[in-house]
């Protein structure tokens, strides 16, 4: 078992040339928030352009791309036609990475709309960030596991893991996420106190960051947000996992450091993201 802390991480981080664009550093694709649940979208979006990535489109409908142009106005923005996700975006060969679940939904044809996705994301090689209801839809289509793209990340609660694998004990989960790892090909980020990361190599990692004061709506649609980012960014899979679960705890951290694990929320963490950032780089 190998702990996250900012010795491990340090080495891992890449840096900027000084001659560069936006278009050297990813573009992330991310799919959320149904006219009913807009927010969670904009929090996942919020925390993609914190990651580092060079450009951010969040496909949405209509309520959630107007909450993102007031709060986030450096997103770019593809609307859905309908209340709900129905329609992929054309031209996914320009993402280097899609985050899908925030606040998705799980109309029909939202779950239409995703079996597609998963389908184009797999042709054409896009490894994606899986979380909410894209698992929720995983759980009850068993049959798409096998259309995971190589090199994704899935970061479920302990109740949307529980629809995928089941367990008795610490021993038994172990045993059962790795499985579901190595079947996928996935890495899967189990959320909770201390976060566990499993890769599809057999390892397992503990994250060293995060508090209760994190235990609020929210808080994981920013690392959905988080680690969509830094997965286009140009991180592989396990990496974006570990970096994304470390930064989000110690946001978390910084801010109960100074408000109290009581008096913040959700959209607070993106914003303390930078200082996390800073934190690692610092020393």
């Amino acid at each position: 078992m190998n702990k996250i802390d900012s010795a491990f991480l340090r080495p891992l981080l890449k840096t900027r040339a000084d001659v560069s664009h936006k278009g050297d550093y990813g573009h992330l694709l991310l799919v959320g928030g149904c006219q009913a649940m807009p927010g969670a979208a904009v929090l996942a979006t919020g925390a993609a352009l914190k990651s580092g990535c060079g450009l951010v489109t969040l496909h949405s409908t209509s309520y959630a791309i107007q909450a993102a142009v007031i709060n986030f106005p450096s997103a770019m923005l593809s609307e859905d036609p309908d209340v709900c996700f129905s329609r992929i975006p054309e031209g996914l060969l320009r993402f280097d990475a899609i985050a899908v679940g925030p606040g998705l939904g799980r109309a029909a044809q939202t779950e239409t709309a995703f079996t597609e996705l998963m389908g184009k994301a797999l042709e054409d090689n896009i490894p994606m960030v899986l979380d909410a209801d894209a698992l929720s839809i995983l759980s009850v289509h068993p049959e798409l596991l096998g259309k995971i793209p190589a090199g994704s990340v899935m970061t479920p609660h302990e109740g949307e893991l529980r629809r995928l694998v089941t367990w008795e004990s610490p021993e038994e989960k172990d045993a059962a996420v790795l499985d579901l790892c190595k079947k996928t090909g996935c890495v899967v980020v189990s959320k909770g106190f201390h976060s566990e990361i499993y890769s599809p190599e057999g390892e397992k990692y503990i994250n060293t960051t995060g508090n209760p004061g994190m235990a609020k709506g929210g808080s994981g649609d920013v690392l959905t947000g988080l680690t969509g980012g830094l997965l286009a960014r140009g991180y592989d899979a396990l990496t974006a996992a570990v970096l994304g679960v470390w930064l989000h705890g110690r946001a978390g951290d910084s801010l109960t450091a100074h408000c109290t694990a009581e008096a913040y929320n959700s959209r607070d963490l993106i914003e303390e993201i930078s200082q996390a950032f800073q934190s690692l780089v610092t020393y």
